[in-house]
């Protein structure tokens, strides 16, 4: 059961359209949705339809050109984007993007680096507690990436995710590489980060059984269909 204490807005849509430039071919248009803390959402829809465009704007990496992201009351045009990419929100890819000549513990280690944030305990300590998170072995500290499976390859890049502490975790197809037992592993986890630790999670993903087991799907609708909250 969601901690009812933390449903609060931290991430919203305010009529958002987006178009690329040079182009006036919308990919999005006119969106509004409210993301809470402690739920996790899906957001699924046929190709075309805006999903990855979606999740780049939520992360920042990408500019609306008309309408709002806010978060936590504050649209992010006028945030330091910078920080805000590297400390308020973590994404998490199908292809893991981890560096393959460093160990796992160096991975998430990096991760804290970039982030720019002080911490009050040695990294190494708590690169090992967000191992522990994700279920991986102590063992798994020192081993290269190359040598992992995919299942431990994506733990690791959502505890190196976890490493800053963000408030909204974004996940691309997550699960998109990986066997149905690590699936349903892997939603877990995510599960566990929204209910318990009262983070946002927000995962694109075309799995029915993702899907299925987070507590809100939007169903994100090309151009000139209307999208659909559902749960």
């Amino acid at each position: 059961m969601n901690n009812q204490t933390q449903t609060e807005t931290v991430l919203e849509l305010k009529d958002v359209l987006y178009r690329y430039p040079g182009t006036s071919k919308n990919v999005l248009g006119g969106v509004n949705y409210n993301f809470e803390k402690g739920k996790v959402y899906t957001v699924v829809g046929r190709s075309g339809s805006g999903k990855t465009t979606l999740l780049s704007l939520l992360a920042g990496l990408t500019t609306a050109t008309k309408g709002e992201v806010v978060y936590q009351g504050q649209d992010i045009k006028s945030l330091d984007r910078y920080a805000y990419r590297s400390q308020k929100v973590g994404v998490i890819f199908q292809s893991f993007n981890l560096l393959p000549h460093l160990n796992a513990l160096e991975n998430i280690m990096l991760s804290m680096d970039a982030s720019g944030k002080k911490f009050d305990r040695p990294k190494k300590e708590i690169a090992k507690e967000l191992l522990s998170k994700v279920e991986l072995d102590p063992e798994y500290a020192t081993q290269k990436i190359l040598h992992l499976s995919g299942g431990e390859q994506q733990r690791i890049a959502i505890a190196r995710t976890l490493s800053f502490d963000p408030d909204i975790v974004l996940a691309d197809e997550p699960t998109g590489n990986l066997d149905l037992g690590t699936q349903e592993d892997i939603m877990d986890i995510f599960k566990r980060l929204a209910h318990d630790e009262g983070k946002c999670v927000i995962i694109v993903t075309h799995s029915p059984d993702v899907a299925a087991g987070s507590d809100e799907i939007w169903e994100l609708a090309p151009m000139n269909r209307s999208n659909k909250r559902r749960r």
